[in-house]
């Protein structure tokens, strides 16, 4: 049992070493998924606001590093540890991890790390009538992966290639990147049911590690990527909006007006986007959005313009757009 634990121990720190060697800060996790050491201010009277300025061991992720001295040094101070955490918005790459909670189905394994996440309606219409992608069946799809899919579709983006980590309870961890003058913050489930958002403060258990429920590790096919950079859609979906200024607030009362041509100019370059094969079911979607939202009428001649500069012709492009407003015109 020794020599196990002590194997687990030393993969631990192997692992740990080699992703501080691609600039991710990390420290040692006991197999609770927490710090492996406790505070240093533990049984002082008064509460001590400290990140590890007093320079002692036992503040959580402020002890993350990349300095393999200073890795070696955290693991021999807790040699129980048998797994890292990676601590979130530290540079240089300010990792973002959104942490989809599968576990209302069995593990599943992605064979890419998209696998399962649709950015927007695709793939070829012809013999059969412009329509809404088919989704997939409720039960075949975890939860979290569907409303993942159905932030990507409502605010068009689509999530690059990355690194994906699965967990032991059938999980996964996305990893992104973030730009350095933004900061995310850690959520439970605001982004959607089942998804949360490790950032800013916060931490992801890396993959090697060995927990009390199991070990952690790189999805088929992601173990040698790099974390990708966030969407900008995704991004402003993570991040708090700030604090409205007085110019804002003039524009808000306006009214929804001067919101729309905004909306409008991503759903015409959403179109003008699409290849063939995915040209009909990209305008029919866009069409459908704009007409859901009030404005069908006033977006219908960009549409038509950004339909026929990707290679449909205008009929068809009106016909389409024709059948977005009947679908939504309701009974």
């Amino acid at each position: 049992m020794a020599i196990t634990a002590r194997h687990t121990a030393t993969l631990a720190l192997a692992h740990a070493l080699s992703a501080a060697e691609r600039g991710l800060p990390v420290f040692p996790l006991s197999p609770t998924k927490l710090p492996a050491l406790r505070s240093p201010h533990r049984g002082e009277p008064e509460p001590v606001l400290c990140r590890g300025e007093c320079g002692r061991p036992g503040h959580g992720v402020h002890d993350a590093t990349t300095d393999p001295t200073g890795v070696r040094s955290l693991f021999a101070a807790a040699p129980w540890a048998t797994g890292y955490g990676i601590a979130c918005g530290r540079p240089p790459h300010h990792l973002i991890g959104i942490d989809l909670d599968v576990t209302s189905g069995p593990a599943s394994e992605p064979t890419g790390p998209t696998s399962g996440l649709a950015s927007g309606p695709t793939g070829p219409t012809s013999g059969r009538p412009p329509g809404p992608t088919p989704e997939p069946a409720p039960d075949s799809t975890p939860g979290s992966v569907a409303a993942l899919q159905q932030l990507a579709l409502q605010h068009l983006f689509t999530l690059p290639e990355t690194v994906v980590v699965l967990t032991p309870s059938g999980g996964r961890h996305i990893w992104l990147t973030g730009p350095p003058n933004v900061v995310v913050p850690n959520s439970a489930g605001r982004l959607a049911p089942g998804i949360d958002v490790r950032g800013a403060g916060g931490y992801l258990v890396g993959p090697g590690s060995v927990t009390a429920r199991g070990a952690y590790r790189p999805a088929p096919g992601t173990a040698g990527l790099a974390p990708a950079p966030c969407p900008r859609a995704l991004l402003r979906l993570l991040t708090p909006p700030a604090p409205p200024t007085r110019a804002q607030n003039h524009r808000h009362r306006s009214g929804a007006a001067q919101e729309q041509p905004a909306r409008g100019h991503g759903l015409v370059q959403f179109v003008r986007a699409a290849h063939a094969g995915q040209r009909n079911t990209r305008l029919f979607w866009a069409a459908c959005r704009a007409y859901e939202h009030g404005f069908g009428e006033t977006l219908t001649e960009p549409l038509v313009d950004a339909a026929v500069h990707t290679g449909l012709t205008e009929q068809e492009a009106r016909a389409t757009i024709a059948s977005a407003a009947r679908l939504t015109a309701g009974p």
